[in-house]
């Protein structure tokens, strides 16, 4: 049976714990953008220092970088890395 990817996204974005974090990530970029360090339409991205993957992001330090840079940079991750 194929799986349905759709439905997987809109269950995983739609708990409640993962619109906290979306709203944590669009209030820093908010902040960012009052300060003048961000633009909309910029290419830019709003970067959480440290890799916080389980942790909150409010009061996090962060820093705005291009969308490349950021996606390019990724946490080491367990496991073997074929």
């Amino acid at each position: 049976m194929a799986r349905n990817f759709q439905k997987e996204y809109r269950e995983y974005h739609s708990k409640p714990e993962q619109k906290k974090r979306r709203a944590q990530r669009n209030k820093a970029r908010r902040k960012a953008m009052r300060e003048g360090k961000a633009r909309k339409g910029d290419g830019r991205e709003v970067d959480h220092q440290g890799f916080n993957r389980r942790g909150r992001l409010d009061n996090s330090r962060v820093k705005v970088v291009s969308r490349k840079t950021n996606r390019s940079r990724q946490p080491k991750r367990n496991g073997s890395q074929d």
